[in-house]
């Protein structure tokens, strides 16, 4: 009889500490959607105030998100969507005619030579013609040689190598080599004094992964002709970046050397900017909060503005500049400086650092919208 008293009672503290645990597992949910309903709704206030900000950072002038271009780092000048349309139609001669206005100024022809050369890559029958009715004409040599490399690195895609196929590569390979004997093609027909033909080797020098010695006597043939080509300094660092042929020493040794080439106005001090960027980047372990606050980034900054002011807004390099010194600034807390240069380039986000990755309009109103906000007071 005891021994079923005994039983009973255990029975009994079994069945209290199940329904004391149902309560508890019961109670814990109810609490935890108490607490999803409240992070739902600290969600939506977040989301309500930052809305809030972009619209208040809207009405101070600034461009609203939806209208904010991602292809382009400055308003397409008039004559280039004009030289564009022409030879959509088949008017290869404006062209020829837009490209040749940039004269002995090398950057400007590659800026020009540029848009016409993707133009052509998805439609080339304008060009052929060109070729045909000018078979010596070293302009459309030039065009034909970077429509080339437009082609290979369509094919290859801008993924890093790890996303990319193995047929990708071969093909991007194989486009390549043909690239270069377009290269050279344009070299032979060249001016002697045009640096452009050999500028437009070196993607293709990165790409098929020239030995530094190589890369070297390509390097040396460009900055004979012209040492201060922006076009052609921007193009080699990346070569000499980690992700491409060389290492962080190298890219920033060559940007220091690039800067150091130039004089105010020539926008040079670009280079050390973009190697800064490219390192943080790459290097996991980098906080930019902390690493673009290092003095010497911060004197190269420095410098890249002293540049900026000599150079002016007529230099085809001054969006670019414009882009990264708003970047580095917002990082470095110089959140004035930033929006003045927020307010020059504000509208077109088709540049570093904003392109380097994906959803580049979040990345850009996220350091515009900080920087607007601690400059203006009572936003």
């Amino acid at each position: 009889m005891i021994g079923l008293y005994i039983l009973g009672l255990l029975l009994a503290a079994a069945a209290f500490k199940f329904l004391r645990g149902v309560y508890f597992i019961r109670k814990a949910k109810r609490l935890e959607a108490e607490i999803g309903t409240l992070n739902a709704g600290t969600e939506a206030v977040k989301a309500e105030q930052k809305a809030e900000k972009a619209a208040a950072v809207v009405s101070l002038g600034f461009v609203a998100e939806a209208d904010l271009d991602t292809e382009n780092p400055a308003p397409v000048p008039p004559e280039r969507t004009a030289a564009l349309e022409a030879v959509r139609s088949g008017d290869w001669e404006a062209g020829a005619a837009y490209i040749e206005a940039a004269g002995q100024d090398w950057h400007q022809r590659m800026e020009r030579v540029r848009p016409l050369a993707l133009a052509a890559a998805e439609d080339d029958a304008w060009l052929l013609a060109w070729r045909a009715a000018r078979p010596a004409d070293p302009t459309a040599a030039l065009v034909n040689a970077d429509t080339a490399i437009m082609v290979a690195w369509n094919v290859r895609g801008g993924q890093s190598g790890s996303r990319t196929t193995q047929e990708q590569f071969r093909l991007f390979h194989d486009l390549l080599v043909d690239a270069r004997e377009a290269a050279h093609e344009a070299q032979r027909l060249a001016d002697p004094a045009d640096p452009t033909p050999y500028i437009v080797e070196q993607p293709i020098g990165q790409g098929l992964g020239y030995s530094h010695e190589r890369y070297r006597e390509l390097w040396d043939q460009v900055v004979k002709r012209d040492p201060k080509v922006l076009w052609s300094h921007i193009s080699g660092l990346q070569y000499w970046c980690r992700k491409w042929r060389g290492s962080h020493e190298l890219a920033l040794a060559f940007a220091r050397e690039s800067a150091a080439v130039g004089k105010p106005g020539d926008l040079l001090s670009l280079l050390p900017l973009i190697a800064y960027f490219e390192q943080e980047t790459d290097k996991e372990d980098l906080a930019a909060e902390t690493f673009f606050k290092e003095p010497e980034i911060v004197a190269a900054v420095d410098a890249a503005l002293l540049d900026l002011a000599a150079a002016g807004d007529d230099h085809p390099g001054a969006a670019r500049i414009r882009h990264m010194l708003a970047y580095l600034l917002f990082w470095q807390d110089r959140d004035e400086q930033a929006v003045e240069q927020f307010r020059h380039i504000d509208g077109f986000i088709g540049a570093l650092p904003w392109s380097y990755a994906g959803e580049p309009k979040r990345r850009y109103l996220y350091a515009r919208d900080w920087a607007v906000g601690v400059a203006t007071p009572g936003l």
